[in-house]
């Protein structure tokens, strides 16, 4: 067992303009540096200029950003993705960054954290759980959603103790897997 800090990336899934998605996945990060058992680092979507053409040559924009990314992604033992409701699911740019990679994904663990609407994002998330399935990724049982208007009526509110709380179970559940699958792909090669 190593005594290194699991390293946890929190995944911003929206694009749109006017997008809280960075809000939450800050208050998210947050939560996360006061459970202390993850170094955290922040990914926003929107930082990276991803084709939406699928190639095995793709050009220099897309080159340049997965040179940024994937290393990212690999090093990390653990992720949250944090994904507001589009259309009952979540958003195409999201979908783009998850497909250009495969392997990063393999054997750790996923949680998901979602806002939007009455279903508090729950649609997209549980969408999410069939795409982390096919990439040999373990999303996690417990979820943060935030419901209603958005997430920002719960900041500040009495609806953020309820969120804290949320997070530090979805957080004690992606520790588990982190380090005991962590564990396991130091023991032995995981094979898709």
């Amino acid at each position: 067992m190593t005594s290194e800090a699991m390293r946890l990336e929190v995944i911003t899934g929206s694009v749109r303009e006017g997008r809280v998605g960075p809000v939450v996945a800050s208050w998210f990060a947050g939560q996360a540096r006061q459970h202390g058992e993850f170094s955290v680092g922040q990914i926003d979507v929107a930082d990276y200029a991803l084709s939406t053409s699928m190639s095995g040559s793709p050009g220099q924009a897309t080159r340049d950003a997965l040179d940024a990314l994937s290393p990212r992604l690999h090093a990390a033992d653990a992720y949250v993705v944090v994904t507001p409701e589009y259309n009952h699911s979540y958003p195409g740019a999201l979908k783009n960054v998850i497909d250009w990679h495969f392997t990063e994904w393999h054997a750790k663990p996923v949680g998901l954290v979602s806002y939007g609407g009455i279903s508090g994002g729950l649609r997209a998330a549980e969408h999410l759980r069939q795409v982390f399935a096919e990439l040999h990724a373990t999303t996690v049982r417990n979820t943060v959603s935030f419901h209603g208007h958005g997430p920002w009526d719960d900041f500040g509110g009495a609806g953020e103790e309820e969120a804290a709380g949320a997070a530090r179970s979805l957080l004690d559940q992606l520790g588990w897997w982190a380090l005991t699958l962590r564990e396991g792909r130091g023991a032995r090669s995981y094979r898709a």
